[in-house]
């Protein structure tokens, strides 16, 4: 865990896999590559394999379980022959070892997510709730490589664009849309973070067995718990490597560390705002802070200076529009997007009383960090735990201020410390352990025996949790079956829902000379606008509208459209959509019946209704048929009227 020759015996005897720094920057480059590149492969390979749906057969869940296994025991024995076997290693097992250790994230990322959902085009939770504002940015990164809002025309983008503009410019190397882009680009973001970690605690623990076997709990731990949300789920896997990169810029004054932890916050910021605050606040700043008072020095504020400084200049890369136009604002800035609070954003998360693999682990991590929190690379680890419950319980206390921190997802943070703690902790065991205790009843063949039980061990317990990661996934990976895709059709075969018809929607409008990427469609249609991109004239909720965006505003603009509809002529209700202070739409899609309109067009409008649960209530405005008689012109498709100007 340190560069001290004074630390422990453990720390000295795992010397011997530590990298220099050129080799850690190689090998997580190359650790970025290799696992990137496996993952597409396996990707595409994949999808050229007619499987059954995961909702309507066991067939793939028995491939998938077969898969992790095999990757979970190739690379214990290769770890465990790396440790038992004689030195000097061949150079053959050397290389193969390595390699293996490096892209393992990727395989498991591919066996317990990527094939599961072989048959689907859809992300796990198919396009359920928030997946449809995410798949919607991602549609629209795919046209734009501007700092494009997902909805607005001419807003820049509030919610960081780093991952979906990597994943737009995916999808156009591959020629694929947006949304079809979101699965093998989730899958490949996964599993680079996680093969990257392998070289980055290879340098931290001086272990590659360790390290790797940090970077696989990781994962794990990832895709169970925080798969659905990729781009904040790559920020969080790299916590428990930050709070010891902390301890060494804090504790030993390393500048290579105070540059990699303030090159970490800059991409966070640029992918997920949430754990950049809470990372930046609760555990660089406190371990700065719990370092300076222990070695009574001002060392470590010069660093977090320089962190802050550094971070700052990297996030500006995807915040400078926002707050750009932040200051040449017109209108106040409206922002609901931490009025949600479900039930698990109560309770406090406590993975170490749980009757699991993973609470055995981290029962073992919270041991280990208790009995070593002298250590500053273990006090760094506690330190940040200590921040993320902090952040945690300030999340609910806020809830008296009418807004939340959003501290149930940081629940994911706790759990990979407390994971990568215990995983410390057995290896600290293996290390001091028995042979320690009764030196002269071990000789080195029985330590080998011992090591490589305890290898067993370990590996068996990784494949048991790994293996369940399908199944603790299975609502969302079933939503990814019965969702109807941007094609119109559901991955399980089943006839798909009025979703179908969005098809011959798009046709129409095109027929009619709009471009997708210069026309403003009013619609509640919310997968339309995830599929297709079409700028809408507003947001389907508050909490993912552009704070630029006046959603309240256009709310009540919408509703008086709506309401004057009914006392207008064709004219004046084509005026008085030109009238807004904003585009007025192009395109309206209600739902309705041109032959029989009754009480006429209906859309619906959400309203913020914090600190309910649900959050979100829907209202539905009616427009009158009459007055799109002239200068629209109309279709019915299935069960939608769509209007497009003439």
């Amino acid at each position: 865990m340190t560069e001290s020759p004074t630390m422990s015996s453990p720390t000295i005897e795992y010397e011997a896999d530590r990298l220099s720094r050129r080799a850690s920057l190689v090998g997580i480059a190359a650790a970025a590559l290799g696992g990137g590149l496996v993952t597409l492969i396996g990707f595409f390979t994949f999808k050229t394999v007619s499987l059954p749906a995961f909702s309507t057969s066991m067939v793939t869940r028995a491939l998938s379980t077969a898969g992790t296994a095999l990757t979970v025991l190739l690379v214990g024995a290769l770890c465990a022959w790396w440790v038992i076997g004689a030195s000097p290693r061949p150079r053959w097992r050397t290389w193969l070892t390595t390699a293996v250790c490096y892209i393992s994230p990727a395989l498991l990322t591919l066996t317990s997510i990527g094939l599961p959902l072989s048959a689907s085009r859809l992300w796990l939770d198919g396009v359920q709730v928030d997946q449809v504002f995410r798949t919607q940015f991602l549609t629209r990164a795919a046209e734009a490589s501007s700092y494009a809002d997902m909805n607005y025309e001419g807003l820049p983008t509030f919610y960081p664009l780093g991952w979906f503009w990597m994943g737009g410019r995916l999808a156009n190397l591959l020629n694929m849309p947006g949304w079809e882009v979101y699965q093998p680009w989730s899958l490949i973001s996964l599993a680079v973070a996680g093969c990257i970690l392998v070289p980055l605690w290879q340098r931290l623990s001086g272990s590659l067995p360790v390290a790797t076997a940090i970077a696989l709990t990781t994962m794990a731990v990832t895709l169970t718990i925080g798969a659905e949300e990729p781009y904040s789920a790559v920020i969080a896997m790299g916590v428990p490597a930050v709070a010891v990169l902390c301890s060494h810029a804090f504790y030993r004054a390393s500048w290579f560390s105070t540059a990699a932890i303030a090159i970490y916050l800059g991409v966070s910021a640029c992918f997920y705002t949430l754990y950049t605050g809470a990372v930046a606040l609760t555990i660089v700043s406190l371990i700065a802070l719990v370092t300076g008072v222990a070695e009574r020095t001002w060392a470590p504020l010069v660093h977090l200076v320089t962190i802050a400084a550094g971070s700052l200049a990297i996030a500006a890369i995807a915040w400078g529009p926002y707050l750009y136009g932040v200051l040449h604002a017109a209108a106040p800035l409206e922002s609901t997007a931490q009025h949600y609070l479900p039930e698990e954003g109560t309770q406090i998360p406590a993975p170490f009383l749980s009757l699991s693999v993973i609470g055995i682990l981290s029962l073992i991590g919270l041991i280990y960090l208790v009995m070593r929190i002298d250590e500053p690379e273990i006090r760094a680890l506690s330190t940040a735990l200590v921040g993320t419950y902090l952040w945690t319980l300030a999340s609910m206390v806020m809830t008296l201020a009418g807004s939340t921190l959003l501290g149930f997802r940081l629940e994911l943070i706790v759990v990979v410390l407390f994971a990568t703690a215990g995983i410390l902790a057995l290896a600290d065991v293996r290390l001091m352990g028995l042979p320690t205790l009764y030196p002269e009843g071990f000789s080195e063949a029985t330590n080998k025996r011992v090591t490589l039980a305890f290898a067993i061990l370990m590996g068996l317990g990784g494949v048991y949790y790994a293996q369940q990661i399908p199944a603790t996934n299975v609502t969302a990976l079933d939503h990814a079956y019965t969702d109807t895709d941007g094609y119109g059709e559901r991955a399980d075969r089943y006839t798909s829902d009025s979703s179908a018809n969005y098809g011959q929607i798009r046709e129409f409008i095109d027929a009619q000379g709009y471009e997708a990427n210069d026309t403003v469609v009013l619609t509640d249609e919310k997968l339309f606008m995830a599929y297709n991109p079409y700028y809408g004239f507003n947001a389907f909720t508050s909490n993912y509208a552009n704070p630029l965006g006046e959603f309240s505003t256009r709310n009540l603009q919408i509703e008086e459209w709506a309401s004057k509809s009914w006392e207008q002529t064709p004219e004046e209700f084509a005026k008085s959509l030109e009238s807004a202070p904003w585009r007025g739409p192009d395109v309206l899609i209600f739902r309705g019946d041109l032959e029989e309109p009754g009480d006429g067009y209906k859309t619906h409008l959400a309203e913020d209704i914090y600190p309910n649960q649900p959050n979100v209530r829907y209202r539905a405005v009616f427009f009158n048929p009459e007055v799109f008689e002239e200068g629209w012109n109309t279709q019915q498709i299935g069960p939608f009227v769509v209007a497009a100007r003439s």
